[in-house]
């Protein structure tokens, strides 16, 4: 049973750094909105590219609020939720495997 503990919390530390990365990616697209910066710029392309998956859903059902663009937010609070519950409850099944087994 150790082994699915320790399959369980390798997986775990790969969502983790998963969500991570894209809270970092969501955040630099959400400071290059604030700039104008050259959209033919390859890291602003790179960004983008990544950003829009995880944005375009939640643009679409949520509304402008005076202006302002709240998918961001939206994002990197269910980013928060998914690593504080999803990745500590892997971390946490999978300690109990690897202190049971």
């Amino acid at each position: 049973m150790y082994i699915l503990g320790y399959f369980l919390q390798a997986l775990a530390g790969v969502i983790h750094v998963l969500l991570m990365t894209a809270m970092f990616v969501v955040i630099a697209r959400a400071v290059l909105s604030w700039v104008s910066p050259d959209p033919y710029n390859p890291i602003v392309r790179l960004i983008n590219q990544f950003s829009e998956p995880l944005l375009f859903p939640v643009r679409k059902r949520v509304p402008y609020i005076g202006g302002i663009d709240l998918s961001p937010l939206i994002v990197l609070l269910a980013i928060m939720f998914l690593d504080n519950f999803l990745v500590a409850t892997l971390q946490r099944m999978a300690f109990q495997m690897i202190q049971g087994g």
